[in-house]
């Protein structure tokens, strides 16, 4: 069975090489070739796809913010011409990391590698209390109830649980978005609380499970109506 696979790439040079090493790939059955994250991601959210050619940098999203999107993980091949996205690469369990220019042997040793991984992709379903990231490049069930608290660290949020600490690429604000109507509050600028798990609450702070955190002076006055402070 061929394996369906998706090119996302804005310089329409790397696409149309990457289109024509696809073409004539027997194994390969290109579904779609996109310039742009949205444009791909619209086709992504509808279709599963065995393989991803993605590159990074590019207009919007970039490649790991559409991935951090999806509600599953097809196995990924970097194409780029940088190399400073090894750690995120990892982080994501990319399949390889082809640098441009890219030949047409190097493109099926990437192959290879992508058929032959025994990674299956994960496609996953939310439950009503439950919520997926993406982490250790897998998606990662989470209940609302588990989380304690979330920290904004740089380009990434880590969820904090009793049991376990999940470090992904996203922004405080898309996660304050995907709480929703929950028991989750912003109480600073990297602090996301659930506000059933706070046990304590200090002038300028709260104490979750032991940890110490500060409440922003433009957000108190929220909070403390929240938790219905008299």
């Amino acid at each position: 069975m061929k394996s369906k696979c998706v090119i996302l790439d804005d310089e329409p040079m790397a696409r149309s090489f990457l289109e024509r090493y696809c073409a004539k790939t027997p194994e390969l059955e290109l579904v779609g070739s996109f310039g742009s994250s949205g444009e791909a991601f619209d086709y992504l959210s509808q279709h599963e796809i065995d393989i991803l050619f993605l590159d990074v940098e590019m207009p919007g999203d970039n490649g790991f913010q559409l991935l951090d999107k999806l509600m599953y993980m097809p196995k990924v091949i970097l194409t780029t011409s940088k190399t400073e996205y090894a750690f995120d690469a990892y982080e994501y369990h990319v399949i390889d990391f082809l640098k441009k220019p890219i030949t047409y042997n190097r493109f099926l040793k990437s192959i290879e590698k992508a058929t032959q991984s025994s990674d299956n992709v994960t496609s996953v379903t939310p439950r009503e209390n439950d919520f997926f990231i993406k982490a250790e490049g897998k998606l990662i069930r989470l209940n609302f109830d588990d989380i304690l608290y979330i920290e904004s660290v740089g380009d990434y949020v880590k969820y904090f649980t009793a049991t376990k600490n999940y470090l992904t690429h996203s922004t405080l604000k898309a996660v304050e978005e995907k709480m929703g109507p929950h028991q989750f509050m912003k109480v600073h600028r990297s602090y996301i609380v659930n506000l059933r798990k706070i046990k304590d609450i200090q002038d300028n702070s709260v104490v979750v499970e032991g940890k110490v955190i500060p409440i922003s002076k433009s957000l108190k006055a929220g909070v403390m109506l929240k938790l219905n402070v008299v």
